[in-house]
């Protein structure tokens, strides 16, 4: 029989358009070379403008699914996207308190790309206190930097990092997406400071699910063993390629192309 691919259990919400959530890590994860196991976290009516409503899933279903998996898959890195509520924000940090020697990345998905929010203040809150010591990689772009940092939220990045770095991230890397300059400026900090910048030329069109994509590539990386300043950087480039290749199936956001790869071969 062949080997099992790394393992990469996802925390996330269900997005029936595939373009973020649980849906775009499977596929992200995929490409890259990973197994996704999935645990859900809640469940979203969405389409490619917004996100319309959200039921966060009973924490003791969460807590189930990820025990029942992990009592039978081996994991080589957790992903964590949207928790819904505070209660599934304390049943992770639980199951990530068993495995302390697994690398998790963190996207802190606070609303969606129209602005939707799907964190309130508690969630930012719990976040704080029980995530972010048990994260590996923080992966906020910089409105969520901000929003993370709370009171002591500056204009200036490189502090917030330091703030959330002082909360227990043991590295950030924020995106500058939503930054007024020409090219896209990614800064990976650690408690030494920065580690990485890369810029990357900005391209037309606003995406659906593209924090999504590092997020999952970043953790599809670490799991292949590679480490954190390197995996950062190909798990960047892999990001960008399918924000080049993206569609536009409906009538709003664009989404990652992150089969690019697997089309262009098959042409």
């Amino acid at each position: 029989m062949a080997q099992s691919p790394p393992i990469v259990v996802v925390f996330a919400a269900s997005d029936p358009t595939a373009g973020a959530g649980l849906q775009a890590d499977l596929l992200a994860l995929a490409a890259l070379g990973c197994h996704a196991a999935t645990v859900l976290t809640a469940v979203t009516v969405q389409d490619t403008h917004g996100v319309l409503r959200m039921q966060a899933v009973d924490p003791d279903w969460v807590t189930h699914q990820a025990r029942a998996l992990l009592a039978d898959l081996p994991v080589a890195a957790f992903k964590l996207g949207v928790l819904a509520c505070v209660a599934n924000v304390a049943a992770v940090a639980q199951i990530l308190a068993e495995h302390q020697q697994t690398p998790v990345v963190f996207d802190p998905v606070l609303a969606s790309g129209r602005g939707d929010a799907l964190s309130d203040d508690a969630v930012l809150a719990a976040m704080r206190d029980a995530l972010l010591p048990r994260t590996t990689v923080l992966t906020p772009n910089s409105l969520e930097a901000r929003q993370l940092a709370g009171d002591a939220a500056t204009a200036d990045l490189a502090q917030c990092a330091r703030h959330l770095i002082g909360m227990g991230a043991r590295n950030v890397l924020i995106t500058g997406t939503h930054e007024p300059t020409r090219e896209v400026v990614n800064t990976l900090y650690a408690a030494s400071g920065v580690v990485r910048e890369d810029r990357w030329p900005r391209l037309a069109g606003s995406y659906h699910g593209s924090g999504c994509t590092l997020a999952s590539a970043i953790a599809a990386q670490l799991a292949l063993g590679l480490e954190v300043p390197a995996a950062v950087q190909a798990a960047q480039d892999y990001a960008w390629r399918t924000l080049e290749a993206a569609f536009r199936p409906g009538s709003g956001q664009w989404i990652p192309d992150r089969l690019y790869a697997l089309r262009r071969a098959v042409r």
